[in-house]
C-alpha cells in the first residue's frame, strides 16, 4: 500500500512539472511571488541573526556582568573647577567600590596613554596604548594567544612588560617572532610577554559605546603606566574603571549604589559616567526586535501576494482544463483525485519557489552585508521553517481552486470544449 502510494505520488509530481512545462512563462511569473517572498525572509534573518551575534560578541568584550565607570573630563577653566572639589576616577575609587559594595566582586582600571613612538627594531605601529590592572583581561574576556598576560605582582613592582593585540604583533614583529622581544612606547622599552587572541570583532560602535580594536592596542601594567608615562595634571588617573557585579542584584540597582558612593567621594561633581551594559544590550534587543517585526511583515506581505498569484493562475489553469477534468471523472477518478492532482501542482511550484528564494536569499544577505557593513550568520532551522512556510500559504491558497476543480459536473465538464 506504501509503495503504491509512493509511486502515485511520484506520478502527480512528474504531470504537475509536465503541466507546469507547457506555460513557462506563466509559471515563471507566478513563482517570482514565492521567490522575492523567501529570498526576503532569508535575507532579513540572516541579517538579524548575524546581529545578534555580532552583539553578543561586542557586548562580551565589555562585561554583561560589569558596570564601567568612565571619567568625563571637562576643557579649561571648567577642568580646573571640578579639581578644586573632585581629583577624578582613581584607583582609590574603585577600591572603596570593592571594600564598602557586597557586591562588588573584582575591579580592573584602565589609562590610556598618547604616543609619539611605538616601534621595535623590525617595524612601527600607530596602535593605542593603555596601562591597565592584571584584572582587566578576565574582566573584558581578554586571553593570550601566545605568551601569557602580565600579572599581579607584575603590576606592584612597575614591571616593563607589555602584551600586544594580534594586529599590533603583526605591524611590530611581522616575521612572527614575539614573545620576549622588546619595543619602545614614547621612551619606554617594554618586554613582549603575549599576544592576545583575535576575537574577530570590528572596532566600531555599539548603542554609542566605542566596541572592539583590541586586536590594535597594546597594554602594559597599569602601576607601570601610571609610574612612568607622562600624565596631563588635571586629568583623572584613570579613564575607565570595570567592576565585576554578583548575580545576586540587579545591574540597575548596582549602578545607583555606585553613584552614591561615587558621588560622595567627588562632592557631586558630575565627573563620571556609568554605563550598564546589560542594558545598552536590552536596548539592542528592542531595536533589533522593531527591525525584525518590520521586515517579517514586509516578507509576510510578499509571501501572500505570492501565494494569490497561485490562487489566479490555479483558477485559470481549472477553466482551461475543464475537459481534462471531466474526462478524468468519468473514468472513475475520485474528487479526492482531483483534489490531490491540483495540490501537488500548487506544491511544485511552491517548492520550487522556496529553492529559488532561498538562493536568492542567500545572495541578498551578502549583498546588504557588503554595502551596509552588517554580519550575516545562518541557520538551518530558520532556512527550513521559511520553505515550509512558503508551501503552507502556497497549499492554502491552492485549496479552494483544487476544491473549485474536483466540484465540477463531469458531463457539463466534457461538453465545455
Amino acid at each position: 500500500m506504501s509503495t503504491n502510494r509512493y509511486e502515485g505520488l511520484a506520478l502527480d509530481v512528474r504531470q504537475a512539472l509536465g503541466q507546469l512545462s507547457h506555460h513557462r512563462l506563466r509559471t515563471a511569473l507566478t513563482l517570482l511571488g514565492m521567490v522575492f517572498g523567501v529570498g526576503a525572509v532569508i535575507a532579513m534573518l540572516a541579517v538579524s541573526e548575524g546581529g545578534k551575534r555580532e552583539a553578543l560578541q561586542m557586548i562580551e568584550g565589555m562585561g554583561l556582568n560589569n558596570l564601567i565607570v568612565e571619567a568625563r573630563d571637562a576643557d579649561g577653566e571648567a577642568q580646573k573647577e571640578v579639581r578644586k572639589f573632585s581629583p577624578g576616577l582613581s584607583v582609590r575609587d574603585a577600591e572603596a567600590a570593592q571594600s564598602t559594595l557586597p557586591f562588588v566582586e573584582s575591579w580592573a582600571g584602565s589609562r590610556e596613554f598618547r604616543t609619539w613612538g611605538l616601534f621595535s627594531r623590525e617595524g612601527d605601529s600607530g596602535a593605542r596604548v593603555f596601562a591597565v590592572s592584571p584584572e582587566y583581561f578576565s574582566l573584558s574576556s581578554l586571553s593570550a594567544e601566545r605568551g601569557g598576560l602580565f600579572t599581579d605582582a607584575d603590576n606592584q613592582r612597575f614591571a616593563q612588560v607589555a602584551v600586544l593585540g594580534g594586529g599590533t604583533a603583526r605591524e611590530l614583529f611581522p616575521n612572527g617572532d614575539v614573545i620576549g622581544r622588546y619595543i619602545k612606547v614614547n621612551h619606554l622599552w617594554l618586554e613582549v610577554v603575549g599576544v592576545l587572541t583575535d576575537r574577530q570583532v570590528s572596532d566600531g560602535e555599539f548603542e554609542g559605546r566605542d566596541v572592539g580594536g583590541e586586536s590594535d592596542y597594546v597594554y602594559l601594567p597599569l602601576q607601570t603606566g601610571l609610574a612612568r608615562l607622562k600624565t596631563e595634571a588635571l586629568e583623572s588617573e584613570l579613564d575607565e574603571i570595570k567592576l565585576r557585579i554578583g548575580t545576586g542584584i540587579a545591574p540597575s540597582q548596582a549602578a545607583r549604589a555606585i553613584a552614591h558612593l561615587l558621588d560622595r567621594r567627588h562632592s557631586n561633581q558630575n565627573d563620571y559616567e556609568i554605563v550598564v551594559p546589560a542594558r545598552l544590550l536590552a536596548q539592542h534587543q528592542q531595536t533589533q526586535q522593531i527591525f525584525t517585526i518590520v521586515m517579517s511583515a514586509v516578507a509576510g506581505i510578499s509571501l501572500l501576494v505570492g501565494g494569490i498569484g497561485i490562487m489566479n493562475i490555479m483558477l485559470a489553469s481549472v477553466l482551461e482544463r475543464k475537459s481534462e477534468i471531466g474526462l478524468l471523472r468519468a473514468i472513475g477518478a475520485k474528487q479526492a483525485d482531483v483534489v490531490r492532482q491540483f495540490l501537488v501542482e500548487t506544491s511544485v511550484i511552491a517548492a520550487i519557489g522556496a529553492l529559488l528564494g532561498v538562493v536568492l536569499g542567500i545572495v541578498l544577505a551578502y549583498v546588504i552585508a557588503a554595502f551596509a557593513g552588517w554580519a550575516v550568520a545562518w541557520s538551518i532551522i530558520v532556512i527550513l521553517v521559511a520553505v515550509v512556510t512558503c508551501i503552507a500559504i502556497a497549499v492554502g491558497f491552492g485549496v479552494y481552486p483544487a476544491m473549485s476543480a474536483a466540484r465540477l459536473d463531469p458531463v457539463a465538464a466534457l461538453q465545455s470544449d
